[in-house]
């Protein structure tokens, strides 16, 4: 199956054997070569046994080589992103880095999209070498969150307890062989997913095996465990579920295409339960393709021994550290929040992390039309996050306003959960339509075949129902100064010996102190 590429042609004879595009083909050889890969770089170059600079080398220039094989001469992309956004780092300075490097990184990305899709005129299935820069934005911007000293967060925006940055604090400026090793490794340059530059750093340090217990005054007692725990088996958990996600894509998918959801004779002839039954198997059988490329890419991490995220109540291994979907909860989803905290998790995280607590006014909108910005510039995703935040909203009244009436009885709460998950696989399917077809047209056609009924349902909704804002004004405001307070105390103790990278760090932090004094004050 001939199609154009700049990346390599090596597997043309495959692809032609197994009837899909060469991309494809050379997107799941490289990944399957990674996972081989990244057995060996756990054996044989563990951290036990060789230096984190020898690491950090193997794994960038292994992922450079698996970009260029399968995106050609755009993997210096990759590259130029990487470093213009590491020459900003330094210029800039710890104050502005994040809204800068923020700027940059997701307007490159949008350039190299429209540059794609409109000029170039490459297709839907051609090699989208914008996926990979995806995460590489995702990345710059994670890290020089978790940077920015907690002072200036508060000068930014103190009347916001931005967590999750703080839980990913890691405050030495890395080196450039580390910053690409980072962005570029051969674990995650293909599919990601997005983890912290922290926990990056630490597995590459081999300083990731650690048992947290939590004891009872709240605090975490850290032990070290004196094997590695093995990946193994998680691993092969994993490929057990992207070898049922293939076969499943590779047979049913083809058979309940989503595009027949438009066809003239279908809308005509079949009945409405029909249709919305059709609607929800086709959009459940176009995610597996999902499943597989997510999974693939968390069990190589896993492979390489990357993942672990300590042990259970039962003491088994738990290697779902930067996991990027629940599949169960998934397809048993009771709410449109429960759907959206399975589904790409990295990337649910990362959006509230560098968005919605940041988010001055309507947090779910911007965030929301940020997803929309990032994902690309098919007019298809813009449909599908703006009839996001209608549906998010108007479930978010439903279930605030209606749910408690419901709980009491479990039979009446079992009821109440069925009919929520059909109405949830509904509304999702209805939704992410436009995702699937891309283009104006095709999503319209839809939409107005369902005369807009979810749209102007959604509406009335939250017309009729009251919905509670969230308490992220002044509850938190008044709890901050002394929250922040601890935590630069922290701070203060780690940089002794971790922070200094520029002959100006000790001024800027005395300058951050006096400022973080005069706004306590």
């Amino acid at each position: 199956m001939a199609t154009s590429t700049t990346g390599s042609t090596l597997l043309q004879p495959l692809s032609n054997a197994v009837r899909l595009p060469v991309d494809q083909v050379n997107f799941v050889v490289c990944q399957l070569f990674a996972l081989l890969a990244a057995i060996w770089f756990r054996t044989y170059l563990h951290s036990s046994k060789t230096s984190p600079f020898i690491r950090h080398v193997v794994a960038t220039l292994l992922g450079l080589y698996l970009a260029l094989f399968c995106f050609g001469w755009y993997a210096l992309h990759f590259v130029i992103q990487s470093g213009i956004s590491y020459y900003l780092m330094i210029i800039i300075g710890v104050e502005n880095m994040h809204k800068y490097c923020f700027v940059f990184a997701l307007g490159y990305l949008t350039v190299c999209q429209i540059t794609r899709v409109y000029i170039f005129d490459y297709g839907q299935y051609s090699a989208d070498f914008s996926g990979p820069m995806m995460i590489i934005t995702q990345k710059i911007t994670t890290m020089t969150c978790s940077m920015t000293s907690p002072a200036v967060e508060i000068l930014w925006n103190y009347t916001f307890h931005l967590t999750s940055c703080l839980s990913l604090n890691y405050r030495r400026m890395p080196s450039l062989l580390e910053y690409l090793s980072y962005n570029c490794n051969f674990m995650g340059i293909l599919a990601g997913p997005l983890c912290s530059y922290k926990d990056y750093i630490t597995f590459i340090e081999g300083r990731s095996y650690q048992l947290q217990q939590s004891e009872a005054n709240g605090k975490e007692d850290t032990k070290y465990e004196q094997t590695d725990p093995s990946p193994n088996i998680a691993v092969a958990q994993k490929l057990l579920i992207c070898g049922l996600s293939l076969l499943f894509h590779m047979t049913i998918t083809k058979t309940l295409p989503v595009e027949y959801n438009i066809d003239e004779n279908f809308r005509a002839t079949a009945s409405w339960p029909v249709r919305v039954f059709y609607l929800y198997l086709s959009l459940m059988a176009a995610r597996p393709k999902y499943y597989f490329a997510w999974t693939l890419a968390d069990a190589i991490n896993n492979a390489a021994g990357f993942g672990f995220r300590g042990y259970d109540k039962n003491g088994v291994t738990r290697w779902d550290l930067i996991s990027n979907l629940r599949i169960q909860q998934i397809e048993s989803s009771t709410s449109f929040k429960m759907f959206l905290d399975n589904w790409n998790i990295q990337t649910a995280l990362w959006l509230k992390r560098v968005c919605y607590e940041r988010a001055t006014f309507s947090p779910t909108i911007q965030t929301f039309i940020l997803s929309a910005i990032w994902h690309g510039v098919y007019p298809g995703y813009y449909l599908t996050f703006l009839t996001g935040v209608l549906m998010t909203l108007a479930a978010r009244a439903i279930r605030n306003n209606i749910r408690h009436y419901f709980v009491e009885s479990p039979a009446v709460k079992l009821c109440y959960d069925i009919i929520t998950w059909m109405t949830t696989q509904v509304a999702i399917s209805y939704t992410v339509v436009p995702f699937v077809l891309l283009s104006v047209k095709p999503s319209f056609t839809f939409y107005s075949s369902c005369y807009f009924c979810l749209h102007i349902a959604s509406i009335l909704v939250l017309l009729v129902f009251p919905l509670k804002r969230t308490q992220k004004g002044n509850k938190k405001h008044e709890s901050i100064q002394p929250v922040w307070s601890k935590k630069l105390e922290e701070e203060n103790l780690l940089q002794k010996n971790n922070y200094s990278t520029t002959n100006n760090s000790f001024s800027q932090k005395e300058e951050i102190t006096c400022r973080y004094q005069a706004l306590k004050q």
